[in-house]
């Protein structure tokens, strides 16, 4: 049992000094300890799944859903909105059209809130190890590139690096401006169908940390003015850049395994004695984190949320996915697609012994070794996009459940800090947790424009994809497609002297 009396008074006012928990993260190094986690946490599957129209529903080109009767009815009155928008009623089930689900997602724009994950510092996205690991070929490609940028990204919360390059080769703005820009699109969208909302359109929360939160604070007092943002603010009145905010406490990183056990608190970060690493405990705690937050919205009338994480240009409220998750009567849905050579970090889909799906993370709970050995036998392995849309009925009854049985996950990590481990939750093994979950099978050069490494942001703006590896650059135009489609289309942005430029 460590406590705080064995630590050396260095070591503890470092951890001051870089707002480590200190309380936490003793709490769950002895968690860790008591429990034996050796790193090599598994989780037992039985196979992938199917996107079988049922469980997983195909979103990509979708012509209709049919939702249960008394499902829709439900909705529909919610939003009043007339039962004629349904087409059909066959067996207890009523269709509705595509142009009737555009029209209900948007009406529930202001029963839906809109969170994004924020606690996460650039430290693995402008790692050199790290984004070296992808492909040798493509890093030395992009080197005086990612040479440029990275320096732009150190020590900054991801959500406020730049998200994309203008074709006129200067960096794009961050990934925030881009996401609060379609909030407010969305707003003056709502405008224009329904009229005055009564209630805030699609009112923005995130979970930040210690490590993030003043520095988005003073990021979102320069976005007030920005001119994306300012005029569509005042008009609609949604307002991004003051959401409802709660902060997810840093821990220390841990000794690596090859230090053997027990474990103790890693205190050599960049070679240097009694410095510890700071380091989010993963977005798995956003459920407790998030707690209050989520029981406020629905109390403030707001009857689902959104939560996503920031480096998907991909992530943003879609009428049509709101639509679906609220007439289908499930508990919660998660976006999903298939995966690529570059998706080498986060997680993938499968199937439990109870039938149901959830999200195991590569590298946490299957080697990236056994993923490829899955496509290479021709399976289709479905990776998950990072998003989910929740019922705040079903969340808020259920979420102290889901805080004590979301697993703990210990990672060894070896990048410029030194060789780590770093204890985690993963948001998306909520999804094995409810008992009704469902997922959307997205299109992912639309939805899925995850950027866990900065090689990933350059390729997907790079105009020398042609020097790249053949299965790289043809994922690379994929990804340049998409952010080209989510500027364009949704952030309504268009092309003025190579630099992407608000039309208002």
């Amino acid at each position: 049992m460590v406590s705080k009396e064995n630590l050396h008074l260095e070591l503890i006012e470092a951890m001051k000094a870089k707002k480590i928990d200190i309380e936490a993260t003793l709490a769950l190094l002895n968690t860790i300890n008591s429990s034996n986690l050796d790193g090599n946490t598994s989780v037992d599957f039985t196979g992938l799944p199917e996107i079988d129209g049922k469980v997983i529903v195909n979103c990509k080109d979708i012509a209709y859903f049919d939702a249960p009767k008394a499902r829709a009815q439900e909705i529909l009155e919610l939003v009043k909105l007339p039962e004629s928008l349904a087409g059909s009623h066959q067996e207890g089930m009523w269709r509705f059209d595509k142009q009737a689900l555009a029209r209900i997602g948007t009406a529930l724009f202001t029963y839906t809130a809109y969170g994004v994950l924020n606690g996460g510092s650039a430290t693995s996205y402008g790692d050199v190890k790290k984004n070296a690991s992808i492909n040798a070929d493509v890093f030395n490609a992009i080197k005086p590139v990612f040479e440029n940028l990275a320096p732009l990204c150190k020590d900054k919360p991801k959500g406020i690096t730049p998200a994309y390059i203008n074709p006129d080769g200067t960096p794009g703005e961050s990934f925030l401006i881009c996401k609060m820009r379609i909030l407010v699109e969305h707003a003056k969208a709502y405008l224009s169908m329904f009229g005055k909302p009564p209630r805030e359109i699609l009112p923005f929360f995130q979970m930040t940390s210690d490590g993030t939160d003043e520095a988005l604070k003073e990021a979102y007092k320069k976005y007030e003015e920005h001119p994306w943002l300012k005029k569509g603010m005042a008009l609609t009145g949604t307002r991004p850049t003051r959401p409802r905010t709660a902060i997810q406490p840093l821990i220390a990183a841990f000794t690596h395994s090859s230090a053997g056990s027990p474990r103790a608190i890693f205190s050599e970060a960049y070679g240097k004695p009694n410095n510890p690493l700071a380091l989010p405990g993963g977005h798995g705690q956003s459920f407790q984190v998030l707690k209050y937050i989520y029981q406020s919205l629905l109390d403030d009338g707001y009857r689902f949320a959104m939560l996503g994480n920031v480096d998907n240009m991909g992530y943003y409220p879609d009428p049509l996915l709101i639509a679906i998750t609220a007439l289908s009567g499930n508990d919660a849905m998660f976006e999903f697609t298939y995966r690529t050579p570059l998706d080498v970090k986060g997680g993938i889909v499968v199937t439990l012994p109870n039938g149901k799906i959830t999200a195991i993370d590569i590298g946490q709970s299957i080697p990236l070794a056994d993923v490829l050995a899955f496509e290479q036998q021709g399976k289709t392995v479905l990776a998950n996009c990072g998003a989910g849309i929740f019922d705040l009925k079903v969340l808020t009854q259920k979420i102290d459940e889901i805080i004590k049985a979301l697993p703990i996950h210990l990672t060894d990590q070896d990048k410029d800090a030194g060789k780590y481990s770093q204890a985690e939750q993963t948001t998306w093994e909520v999804i094995g947790l409810l008992d009704k979950p469902g997922g959307l099978a997205v299109e992912k050069k639309q939805r899925f424009l995850a950027a866990k490494m900065l090689t990933e942001t350059i390729l997907g703006s790079w105009k020398d994809i042609d020097k790249l590896p053949r299965e790289f650059a043809d994922t690379a135009r994929l990804m340049q497609d998409g952010i080209k489609h989510v500027l364009a289309g949704p952030c309504n942005l268009q092309l003025i002297n190579g630099i992407w430029t608000a039309k208002d």
